[in-house]
């Protein structure tokens, strides 16, 4: 990476049908960025599996209630974030008109950038345009730095539920902020 792309503020856009194969790669790889040196190959490998193909991808761009959008720098895919609305919320989630921020991930090389803090303002821009009031999430409770994350953009715990990786049961702690 050179000094220019280092310091250079991500584009972020909505993604579309198109990026459905790029949604895969980038969705498995940082992925498993994250969470491979904390969980069994095969677990890892069964949830990659259902979740990142682009047959998977294709199917949630088509979902009118689902928004991914791409952060991208000098062309290339830096993370990307998804947003869902008219999931079944937990019952833990008490804010208004609530969305949830299914996914926001970051590729290894661009952490530290600049890159989250750009999908989450894109994110709240975008649950604000929509009429939500809430934005919600579960995080990992082993996942320190993402944690630290949430909260610094003010969201609170406000629960827990199982997040199933593979055979794994996990257990993720739901978040909720006012958007």
């Amino acid at each position: 990476m050179d000094a220019q792309t280092q310091h250079t503020s991500p584009l972020i856009r909505r993604a579309t049908a198109i990026d459905a194969g790029l949604l895969a790669e980038l969705g498995a790889r940082t992925f498993s960025e994250t969470f491979a040196a904390d969980n069994r190959p095969a677990d890892m490998a069964a949830y990659l599996a259902a979740s990142f193909s682009p047959a998977r991808q294709a199917e949630e761009l088509s979902d009118p209630r689902t928004t991914y959008l791409l952060a991208e720098i000098a062309d290339k895919a830096a993370g990307y974030a998804m947003l869902r609305a008219g999931a079944t919320v937990p019952a833990c989630i008490t804010g208004p008109l609530p969305v949830e921020l299914a996914r926001l991930y970051v590729g290894r090389d661009w952490l530290g950038r600049g890159v989250g803090a750009a999908l989450m303002r894109a994110c709240l821009d975008e649950a604000r345009r929509n009429q939500h009031q809430t934005l919600w999430l579960g995080v990992w409770e082993h996942n320190q730095r993402a944690q630290a994350f949430y909260r610094q953009w003010d969201f609170r715990e406000v629960g827990t539920h199982i997040f199933q990786l593979g055979s794994d049961a996990q257990t993720d702690l739901l978040l909720e902020r006012a958007v």
